[in-house]
């Protein structure tokens, strides 16, 4: 009976393999060998190419995994030439450099597979490019068929461009089995080719799609606007994990349309007027405009939305007058920064009095004999002091903390102090003046006891994170003291009122003095390593002066701020992370950054480790030294990285230095810095170097900066410490 049962398995695997194999002889991939589009992944990218190495970031700019895919009965043809990739979809230029044909030239070029889930539809991407040298004769004419229905027919690919071939609404597969077919026509004196694929599956959701009038709406508004957010694709509210930046909606009930219900184009560089579709959502509550560049008048519908709680137009160059509607009971509006906007009946200016001739004429004799008087009694009183009066202790202790240079006592106590929120109207005399607005809320000017410059960073009340990253701060900042990271004098925490209290750092961040933008000055070669450097002491300090370490995860020009003495001040500790020392060397937490500065590495594997900072620290000099956009989708090389890679090419770098420095700036110190950020960078976490070795690395940039760059540098370095070789 055992012998039998063992002859009866033996049977059935021999079967079993015998149909994989008569299969995958028909052209049909299986199911374990990782199809085009599969169960456990919605999507698959391939290029055809005998190669045994898989492409993404940065050598594709959405980093998506592509993996390499042949079959025995195809020819590959490959080129050294550049492939453009400039269509809207950009394959990778090292997908499309390689091809496959099929070996009996007369035959189709057949790609297929199978799926257990017969109701599945499919998005399929083809990507073609001529990438042969045909003869005068010679011509490549192909049919694209789709489980046996032409979709396209006599398709010629192009010379060493790219083309997208896709269907705009997806196709299903007959019993579970898809099949793509390229057949050759009869003008044709080439097979057919075929460079890349990608395919998606397309998967249900059991949320409802959002509000398609919303979606209408947002879609406007991206498109009057000019907004060329990644994230803003797709449905803008579900699946939520993938919710476009900048927006919240309602998800209460999941069988109900989600409605937007917050829209954040904060700092997002909009210019004309404000989009017109904005009333379209009418469940709006929360709207964020500050910092761009919007012009003309505040629009009445505005005041008409009254799902309306929330509006912030600051620092913009509105102009006109705001409404009676948009100073209902209820809705929050600021509107600081924009000079040319008034308030209803406050628009025209006073009519002016008549001149009180007969009264000055009175009055200045007068005033004249008073002077003098003060002055005799001043200068009668004033002696000189006596030896006992300099020895002689004041009666005031000086307090502890920053010291300012300029000063031989500190001014802010270094005991960090709870402010109450009545406090905090005071010394931002009820939040006149606005300095700078970020996800966490809006910084005010303040003063504290008369004198001291403060900034006051309130919390939003519409921001989702806000306590966990007001906690967070205040937690590291509480128990962190170092010259480059910026001072913490106290906090406010009052039921609903949330605010962090800084000495103020008057200069600005970064990015405003490498643009130039708001009259700043733009720094020179020298200043800018000397920047580079005390940021990343600052984060050394984190790395290695904290217990336990710390990473601050949100690295960037403008969380970098100089004083008026141009020294650099870590700022926004609100994404924070502590990570374990000894056996583990990364913790695992949900990604947050800033795009364009998030390491690659973390944000595929969600593992942080140290050297994210560092990754952000890299993309962060190399702005320093170039000066141009994290990221610039009308550049051929979208990521800074990239750009920078191709320019080096060339091995000149003044084709990718700043501009605005004119050349005045040491070459071997400005390599030096490009090499380091590029090490920085590097997209493996294991080959970047440490902050530590990053410090000594600066330090000998700066030690190398010719003399009229190192005039301006005026710091004490430490010689005996070096860079590790390069």
């Amino acid at each position: 009976m055992e012998s039998s049962l063992g002859l009866l398995l033996v049977l059935i695997t021999l079967a079993i393999i015998y149909i994989v194999q008569a299969q995958d002889q028909q052209g049909f991939i299986s199911l374990d060998c990782g199809l085009p589009a599969n169960e456990s992944s919605p999507y698959e990218e391939r290029y055809l190419s005998k190669s045994d190495t898989y492409i993404r970031y940065p050598r594709d700019i959405y980093d998506r995994e592509w993996t390499p895919y042949f079959r025995k009965e195809w020819n590959q043809i490959s080129t050294t030439h550049e492939v453009s990739n400039s269509n809207e979809y950009v394959p990778p230029k090292d997908a499309l450099a390689t091809a496959a044909t099929p070996t009996n030239s007369s035959a189709p070029l057949t790609v297929q597979w199978s799926s257990s889930n017969v109701n599945n539809q499919y998005y399929v991407y083809r990507h073609f490019a001529e990438i042969q040298d045909r003869l005068t004769n010679d011509t490549r004419e192909f049919d694209v068929v789709w489980n046996g229905k032409v979709i396209y027919n006599r398709y010629t690919p192009l010379k060493f461009n790219a083309q997208a071939n896709f269907a705009r609404s997806p196709r299903p597969c007959e019993g579970g089995r898809c099949s793509l077919l390229l057949r050759r026509t009869n003008n044709s004196t080439l097979p057919p080719l075929l460079n890349a694929l990608e395919v998606y599956t397309v998967i249900q959701f059991p949320q409802s799609e959002t509000n398609e009038n919303d979606v209408v709406a947002v879609q406007n508004i991206k498109a009057t606007s000019g907004i060329s957010r990644i994230s803003w694709q797709g449905d803008p509210c579900v699946p939520q994990r993938f919710m476009w930046d900048g927006l919240n909606c309602s998800n209460k009930d999941m069988s109900t349309p989600p409605r937007i219900t917050y829209l954040n184009l904060s700092s997002s560089g909009l210019t004309g007027t404000i989009a017109a579709g904005i009333q379209n959502l009418t469940q709006l509550e929360t709207l964020d405009l500050s910092n761009n560049n919007l012009t003309g008048e505040v629009p009445e519908f505005l005041g008409n939305m009254k799902s309306l709680v929330f509006i912030n137009i600051s620092m913009n160059d509105l102009n006109g007058s705001i409404s009676q509607a948009l100073q209902r009971k209820g809705l929050e509006l600021f509107t600081q920064g924009n000079p040319r906007l008034c308030f209803s009946g406050s628009c025209l200016p006073p009519k002016p009095k008549p001149f009180p001739v007969g009264i000055v004429a009175s009055v200045v004799p007068v005033a004249i004999i008073i002077v003098v008087l003060v002055l005799i009694v001043v200068f009668k009183k004033k002696k000189p002091p006596t030896v006992e009066a300099l020895q002689r202790p004041s009666s005031v202790s000086p307090l502890v903390n920053v010291t300012y240079d300029s000063s031989p006592v500190s001014s802010i106590q270094m005991n960090k102090r709870k402010f109450t929120y009545s406090e905090v109207i005071d010394m931002t005399n009820n939040f006149q003046k606005i300095v700078g607005e970020g996800g966490f809320g809006i910084v005010y000017h303040g003063t504290l006891n008369g004198y001291e410059q403060v900034a006051v960073k309130v919390l939003s009340q519409s921001s989702a994170q806000g306590y966990k990253h007001f906690k967070a701060e205040v937690d590291l900042l509480m128990r962190v003291h170092h010259k480059n990271l910026v001072s913490l004098v106290g906090y406010c925490d009052e039921g609903e009122h949330l605010a962090l209290i800084y000495k103020y750092v008057p200069y600005g961040d970064l990015k405003q003095h490498l643009s130039g933008k708001g009259d700043k000055s733009i720094i020179n070669w020298g200043m800018r390593l000397r920047i580079a450097l005390e940021a990343a002491l600052g984060l050394e300090y984190l790395h290695s002066g904290c217990m336990p370490p710390m990473v601050h995860r949100d690295v960037k020009t403008t969380n970098i701020l100089l004083d008026e003495q141009f020294k650099a001040k870590l700022a926004d500790f609100g994404l924070s992370r502590s990570f374990p020392v000894g056996g583990d060397s990364h913790v695992s937490t949900m990604v947050a950054g800033t795009l364009g500065y998030l390491d690659p590495e973390y944000y595929r594997t969600s593992r942080l480790t140290e050297k994210s900072d560092v990754y952000s620290f890299g993309i962060v000099l190399l702005e320093m030294i170039t000066n141009v956009p994290v990221i610039d989708q009308a550049r051929a090389k979208t990521y800074i990285t990239e750009w920078v890679g191709f320019e080096l090419n060339s091995g000149d770098i003044s084709s990718f230095i700043d501009p605005n420095l004119h050349g005045d700036y040491d070459s071997n110190s400005a390599w030096r810095a490009l090499e380091l950020a590029m090490s920085c960078a590097n997209p493996c976490s294991t080959r970047r170097p440490s902050m530590s070795q990053v410090v000594a690395e600066l330090k000998e940039c700066l030690l190398s900066t010719d003399s009229h760059s190192s005039a301006e540098v005026n710091m004490s370095i430490d010689t005996g410490m070096f860079p590790t070789p390069r």
